[in-house]
């Protein structure tokens, strides 16, 4: 149970319709079509559709209690079926109980944003203090103002620490999640060029990204990219804590380096591995490792925490390809950042005598488009021996490395399917392949047309 149709009365004084204060809700639900037994069904109105036109799919399947704008007309069939709590805007009435169920359950509250790296730090949070508390965590991309409330009210009630994944596109969108989590810690993992396009600068950025101290108790932590150039003046703040490579941080990391599939760090004296590659990724679980300090966690739980993450699937995804070859499937999304940690992470492999990086457009970079390709095209060069793009903003990669004199066999490709019959050509033994773009690339066709076929899926064929 979550809480009961007198929680519900509290938060929602105008209600009718079949009401029981002891009415039990075991989940909240804003989909129709999902089965839920004693549930809350919140209709959310958008712009192309209103979920009070599937009031009667919600209670078959199993909604007991809804929230109802008061604009609409109840249906009066329903009246002796399910209870009816009036409210002005479901939308802004779900975030209300969200809060309110927040400061009933009282949890630790991390929250967790930056350009790049939230869901990889988020789970790296979870998969160290779930050792030690009991544990709840975004699922997904529900991260904006309808994901972060639902994701606040699936939390079971003997919750112990909620793991807020809080992303955005405008500026004033991270305030709103922050007041209304109200963090116990909150982490900026990095501030990168993701939504340049609608916040004008990576200072525009960073100033959105600094909103999630709006919602911060005033005796929290807030957690910092303490080598980013433009965070440098909060580390000056009281409660927090610069993390990175850099002498001057509170939290000093060193000698990371990539072997077996898993990035080796210093977190001060101390060792530890985690199962990603990329110096990036160091810093990402150092986050995780302070807060689990911060929380009495032990260096075997964090240690068996991170050897436990679970990732999320084309983020830097391992694979068998044709051939005997090595794909590295890292197509889950791509800004500016992410593309040149992929890069430099491929750079930085053992044991490959042919690195073919295939990479598609950046998307949501507005003006700045043109110009951060063309900064992409000057990081390829030696050991990557072969470049391959498509899309229209990707071009200027191409043309940037061929421009900068690089010895890569680099090609620019209009058609998919010459794309996909040129990365195939190469595969062989000693090859490994990255594949980087945005969501939108659907580069994931390119990565099936080039693995190996599992041999449960060739008896299947």
């Amino acid at each position: 149970m979550l809480f009961t149709g007198e929680f519900l009365q509290q938060n929602f004084s105008k209600s009718e319709g079949k009401l029981k204060s002891n009415m039990e809700i075991r989940q909240v639900m804003t989909d129709s079509r999902q089965f839920s037994a004693n549930s809350l069904f919140i209709p959310i109105v958008g712009e192309r559709f209103d979920g009070h036109q599937f009031l009667a799919q919600a209670i078959e399947n199993g909604a007991v209690a809804v929230l109802w704008d008061e604009k609409h007309k109840i249906p009066e069939a329903y009246l002796e079926k399910v209870s009816f709590f009036i409210v002005e805007d479901t939308l802004k009435a779900m975030k209300h109980l969200a809060h309110a169920y927040r400061q009933l359950v009282s949890p630790i509250v991390i929250g967790i944003t930056g350009s790049n790296g939230k869901t990889t730090t988020k789970d790296l949070v979870y998969a160290t203090l779930h050792q030690a508390y009991r544990s709840h965590k975004t699922e997904g991309n529900f991260n904006n103002e309808i994901g972060l409330p639902l994701t606040i009210l699936s939390m079971p009630r003997d919750t112990e620490v909620l793991i807020l994944e809080m992303g955005m596109n405008h500026f004033h969108e991270i305030e709103r999640l922050s007041k209304l989590s109200q963090p116990d810690y909150a982490i900026i993992t990095n501030i990168g060029e993701s939504h340049i396009e609608y916040l004008g600068s990576r200072e525009g950025i960073a100033k959105a990204k600094l909103e999630i101290k709006t919602g911060l108790k005033e005796s929290g932590n807030l957690l910092i990219d303490g080598d980013e150039s433009l965070l440098q003046k909060e580390k000056n703040e009281e409660n927090t804590v610069g993390i990175g490579f850099l002498d001057d941080n509170d939290v000093v990391l060193s000698n990371a380096n990539l072997k077996d599939r898993a990035t080796h760090f210093q977190y001060g004296a101390t060792a530890f591995q985690v199962p990603l590659l990329g110096k990036h990724h160091a810093k990402n679980a150092a986050f995780a490792i302070w807060l689990a300090y911060k929380l009495s966690v032990t260096d075997e739980q964090i240690q068996q925490g991170l050897q436990e993450l679970a990732y999320t699937s084309m983020r830097f995804e391992w694979l068998e390809g044709k051939h005997q070859s090595t794909l590295i499937n890292d197509a889950y999304n791509a800004s500016y950042t992410s593309m040149k940690a992929a890069i430099d992470v491929l750079k930085d492999l053992k044991g490959f005598s042919k690195k073919v990086v295939v990479l598609g457009d950046i998307l949501e970079l507005g003006e700045f488009e043109e110009q951060m390709h063309k900064q992409i095209g000057t990081l390829i060069h030696s050991p990557i021996t072969h470049l391959f793009t498509t899309g229209d903003a990707a071009s200027a990669i191409t043309k940037s490395t061929k421009a900068n004199g690089e010895e890569v066999k680099s090609k620019h490709f209009t058609e998919r399917l010459a794309l996909s019959e040129a990365i195939e050509r190469e595969l062989e033994p000693g090859t490994i392949v990255l594949f980087k773009a945005s969501r939108g690339m659907h580069f994931e066709q390119f990565v099936e047309a080039c693995r190996e076929m599992p041999e449960q899926e060739k008896e299947e064929h």
